[in-house]
């Protein structure tokens, strides 16, 4: 597999340093320059844009956080005058208002080579057939992928999400080899292609998976129904959207634009950087977005990032898969626990399918934690003291991973939702 910029990514990592000092001495005389939600940050902390005279005193700059962006909805952060925003994305915006980016023509530009760079670490070529089955609109992926997956060379069928029987047709008689989509759709695509009676006639020999975790065991599970390369990716609206990093060949980590983005890692609690490798919050600086530039922006989520050199050839730091988020724990009996943690166990169990849901309520004083998990028919239509001994053997080995016993409700398969976006492995019914 190519490297798409090799000027950038295989940089010697003294000389990268030395660009990116360059390059958020010029962001942050940029913010403080053209957004007074900034300038005032700055202001407070008694700093000005010359006190930056070395990486490290990225941290005396102050956070930026998503309630940050909802406080100044919907341009209150951007850096360039309207005449010069071309186009402009959104989050959701289900838990508020939504966060808003903006790109001119150059911000365009920049987000399809970052995004190309991705798309040629997981093993795009020329003459691919790409089928991005993430939803277009406001949501950065489909557009961002879309742009980035041109850049490339491969040729691009924006079906967006859903359909799925419209989907399958178009990716049998078009003959994709790519699959962009969330992680959780793909596996229900590969449910559905291997449910057609003709697996054989479809083309996917690679899947670029991103917008939600996707952990080794999910990924197993894909490519066990759908003989091709799953690979992921990292991005967030906040930063750019797609093309934050991505997944090389060597799948040990997806590769960081450190070219363009700053990354930090600190201990969520403290604010102190941790040790490279270890885990803690990933906080990023874009250095080179005209409109939305953002300084040390909070993601919330947890992962490692080491500079350690990598097989492929580029030098660039690659950050581990995030392992939870810092909002979605949730305390059971005084005890945290991440839904990635649940799925790790279930998972590894021989006999589960790769559909879960978690249910909380409280009733009285105490909370309740359930695990709802589709069993394949094997185990499902077995005898009952045998579902009942599976049963306890799963609520034991959750028990055991998570030091807190959740009830456990095994289901038939197929019994829980399928989802064409990102799945809703939470459901939280407790009082706030």
């Amino acid at each position: 597999m190519g490297i798409w910029d090799a000027q950038h990514e295989t940089m010697d990592r003294e000389q990268l340093r030395a660009l990116q000092l360059e390059r958020l001495q010029a962001a942050v005389g940029r913010v403080d320059e053209r957004v007074p939600f900034y300038r005032d940050k700055l202001t407070a902390l008694g700093m000005e844009p010359g006190d930056v005279r070395e990486l490290d005193d990225v941290r005396k700059l102050p956070f930026t956080t998503k309630n940050d962006f909802r406080e100044q909805y919907p341009f209150g952060l951007f850096a360039a005058p309207m005449e010069e925003v071309v186009e402009v994305h959104s989050s959701s915006g289900t838990t508020g208002k939504p966060v808003v980016a903006g790109f001119t023509r150059r911000d365009l530009d920049t987000w399809a080579d970052l995004v190309c760079r991705v798309a040629v670490m997981a093993g795009v070529q020329a003459g691919d057939i790409a089928q991005v089955s993430f939803g277009y609109g406001m949501f950065t992926g489909g557009f961002g992928l879309h742009y980035g997956l041109q850049r490339a060379g491969a040729a691009v069928v924006p079906i967006s999400a859903g359909n799925t029987a419209r989907q399958l047709q178009f990716m049998q008689d078009f003959g994709a080899t790519v699959l962009i989509a969330t992680p959780s759709y793909a596996l229900y695509l590969a449910e559905a292609i291997q449910k057609s009676g003709t697996p054989e006639a479809f083309k996917l020999r690679l899947g670029m998976f991103g917008a939600e975790a996707c952990s080794e065991e999910m990924r197993r599970q894909i490519e066990s129904r759908i003989p091709m390369r799953a690979t992921d990716n990292y991005g967030l609206t906040e930063v750019i959207g797609p093309g934050v990093s991505g997944e090389c060949e060597c799948r040990n980590g997806m590769h960081i634009a450190e070219d363009h983005f700053l990354v930090e890692v600190v201990d969520p609690v403290t604010d102190e950087p941790v040790a490279d490798g270890e885990t803690g919050e990933l906080i990023f600086t874009s250095m080179t977005r005209e409109c939305s530039p953002v300084l040390r922006y909070r993601t919330r989520d947890l992962c490692s990032v080491t500079t350690e050199p990598c097989a492929c050839g580029r030098t660039l730091a690659r950050m581990g898969k995030v392992v939870g988020r810092t909002d979605d724990m949730f305390i059971i009996s005084g005890v945290n626990v991440f839904p990635s943690a649940v799925e790790r166990v279930l998972f590894a169990i021989e006999g589960i399918e790769p559909y879960y849901q978690i249910v909380l309520q409280r009733k009285g004083a105490l909370d309740t934690f359930e695990v709802q998990v589709e069993v394949t028919e094997t185990i499902f239509n077995g005898w009952m003291d045998d579902l009942r001994a599976f049963e306890k053997q799963v609520t034991e080995q959750l028990r055991s991973a998570l030091l807190v016993r959740p009830k456990v409700k095994l289901v038939e398969p197929g019994t829980l939702e399928r989802t064409e976006g990102k799945a809703k492995r939470v459901i939280d019914d407790r009082p706030r």
